[in-house]
C-alpha cells in the first residue's frame, strides 16, 4: 500500500459477535479523530476496510475544510451479505465496537452512520465514552441528520447563487436521489422554498410522502440524468461513474451522500462538462459541525445552526477559488485542506 496514509487501523474479531470490526484512524493533526459508525453487509470483509480507509480520509478533508479542530475516522463492522442481526447480537456487536474504540485510549470517538442510530451511540456509550450523538436523554445531541440537511440546503444556496445570481429555490429544479433521514427532510425544506423536485429512493413506500410534496417519483437511474438545475446525491456512493458522466443533464452536482465518486477521475470528467461537483465532505459537513460545537464545545443551539449556516459561505469561497483558478472545487477543497492540516 504505498499511498497508505494513515495513523492507527484495527482490525479485530469481535469478542463477544466474532464479526469484524474495523476502526481507522486517518488524522489526529488537527485534535482528536472522529467519525461514524457503519454497520453494512459486505461481500467481503476487506470490502468494508476498503470503505474505512476511504471515509475516515473523506472525515480528515471534512473536519479541515469545515475549520474544525478534529480529524477524521471510521468504524466499519462488516456483515456478511445474508446477515440479519437479532437484538441480543445487535447489542453484542456495539459493545464490540466500544471496547475497540476504548482500545485508541481518546484518539477517536465515533457516532451514527448507514446503519446505526444514536440509540446505538447509547449503548456503545455504556462501555466507553469517545462517542457523541447519543440520545439527549441521555446526554447527547441527538440524531446528525438535521443538521446535515440544513448544511445541505446551504451549499445548494451557494451552488444556486453561482449558477443564477441568487439563492432563493423559487423555480429552480433539483433532483434528490435517496430519501432518507436526510434527504427527505432536505426535500421538504427545498419544497417549502418552492423549488421543483424530482426525486427517487430505492423503497417505494417513500412515494407517498414525495408526492405530498408535489414532487415527481423517477427511479434513481432516471433521477441522476434528469434534465434539471442541480442533482443531490442523498443515499449511497459510487454512483457517478465515468459512464453516466456523458448522459448528465444538470449543471451542477451537490449533496450529502458519501463517496459520490465511483474513482477520483470522475471530478475531472464532470469539469470537462461544465458541471461543477461540490466535494461531498463540504456539502455533508453540517452533522458533526452541530454534534461538536454542542457536545465538544457546548455552544448553544443558535450558535451551532449559525456554524452549520456557514457551509454556505465555505462553497461560495471555493467555487469562486476554483474558477478563479481553473481547477475543480473538489481540488479547491483539497488544497485548502492541505493547508490547514500542513499549518497544524
Amino acid at each position: 500500500m504505498p499511498d497508505f496514509q494513515h495513523e492507527h487501523v484495527v482490525v479485530r474479531s469481535g469478542s463477544r459477535s466474532g464479526l469484524p470490526v474495523i476502526i481507522a484512524v486517518h488524522s489526529t493533526k488537527l485534535g482528536q479523530a472522529v467519525g461514524g459508525c457503519r454497520v453494512w453487509r459486505y461481500a467481503d470483509w476487506r470490502d468494508g476496510l476498503a470503505d474505512a480507509l476511504r471515509l475516515s480520509a473523506a472525515m480528515t478533508a471534512k473536519c479541515a475544510v469545515a475549520g474544525l479542530a478534529n480529524g477524521g475516522g471510521k468504524t466499519v463492522v462488516a456483515l456478511p451479505a445474508d446477515a440479519d442481526l437479532d437484538a441480543a447480537t445487535r447489542r453484542m456487536v456495539l459493545h464490540d465496537v466500544a471496547d475497540a474504540i476504548t482500545s485508541l485510549s481518546g484518539t477517536y470517538a465515533t457516532g451514527p452512520d448507514v446503519g446505526t442510530t444514536p440509540e446505538d451511540m447509547a449503548v456503545i456509550g455504556e462501555r466507553t465514552p469517545y462517542v457523541f450523538c447519543k440520545p439527549e436523554r441521555h446526554g447527547g445531541s441527538g440524531g446528525s441528520s438535521a443538521a446535515t440537511a440544513l448544511g445541505t440546503l446551504a451549499a445548494l444556496r451557494a451552488v444556486r447563487r453561482r449558477l443564477h445570481g441568487t439563492a432563493a429555490f423559487t423555480g429552480a429544479r433539483l433532483a434528490v436521489v435517496g430519501l432518507g433521514s436526510v434527504g427527505m427532510r432536505l426535500a421538504r425544506m427545498l419544497a417549502a422554498e418552492g423549488a421543483e423536485l424530482v426525486v427517487a429512493d430505492i423503497d417505494p413506500a417513500r412515494r407517498q410522502e414525495s408526492d405530498a410534496l408535489g414532487a415527481t417519483w423517477v427511479s434513481p437511474e432516471q433521477a441522476l440524468t434528469s434534465d434539471v438545475d442541480i442533482v443531490v446525491p442523498a443515499a449511497l456512493g459510487g454512483v457517478l461513474t465515468a459512464d453516466v458522466v456523458p448522459d448528465l443533464r444538470c449543471a451542477a452536482i451537490a449533496g450529502p451522500a458519501n463517496n459520490q465518486l465511483a474513482t477520483d477521475h470522475v471530478a475531472d470528467l464532470l469539469h470537462r462538462r461544465g458541471i461543477a461537483w461540490v466535494p461531498d465532505h463540504v456539502v455533508s459537513a453540517g452533522g458533526v459541525i452541530n454534534t461538536l460545537a454542542v457536545e465538544l464545545h457546548h455552544e448553544s443551539a443558535d450558535e451551532a445552526q449559525k456554524r452549520v449556516e456557514a457551509i454556505e459561505h465555505t462553497v461560495a469561497d471555493l467555487l469562486h477559488t476554483a474558477a478563479l483558478q481553473r481547477v475543480t472545487p473538489a481540488q479547491a477543497a483539497t488544497e485548502l485542506a492541505r493547508l490547514r492540516l500542513a499549518s497544524a
